[in-house]
């Protein structure tokens, strides 16, 4: 079953991916690496949640934005690579959180992320990871996820 598959049968579908929103580039590549720029959780344009964990949201609607920002990072390794099957592993995330000082689960909003990137892409999904607690975000966002992919 190939990753695009597995999405669907997850029940998601892979975003077009977003183009840059200032003098930046969405994801460079240079020879088998691939590094993204961060991707926030926007489905069809929109925030799926504005806030700061520990006041706004919960632990579970973070973990749904950190999902929809791993959508996003895929979409972007696609256009990088053009077919998720080039895809030798993800290396690394770093997912930022915007949180409270006194919210220390920043982890676990971390796993919605990791958990629908290791499903999607089997072991080579398997990756090393940070995860980070910050003030305030781009927009409000409450998690923003950057990433490095090996291609083949």
């Amino acid at each position: 079953m190939t990753a695009e598959q597995r999405l669907a049968e997850l029940g998601h579908d892979l975003p077009a991916a977003a183009a840059a929103a200032g003098n930046y580039l969405p994801f460079v590549r240079t020879g088998t690496l691939l590094m993204t720029s961060g991707q926030l959780p926007l489905k069809d344009g929109k925030l799926v949640a504005t806030g700061l964990l520990g006041r706004e949201l919960t632990r579970e609607q973070g973990q749904d934005a950190a999902r929809q920002s791993a959508l996003n990072l895929l979409a972007q390794a696609k256009a990088a690579a053009g077919d998720l099957e080039n895809i030798v592993r993800l290396v690394k995330i770093t997912v930022f959180v915007a949180s409270t000082p006194d919210f220390t689960e920043q982890h676990l909003v971390a796993n919605g992320a990791s958990d629908l990137l290791a499903d999607v892409l089997g072991e080579r999904g398997r990756h090393a990871r940070a995860a980070v607690g910050t003030a305030v975000l781009p927009l409000n966002a409450p998690v923003e996820i950057e990433a490095m992919f090996e291609l083949g």
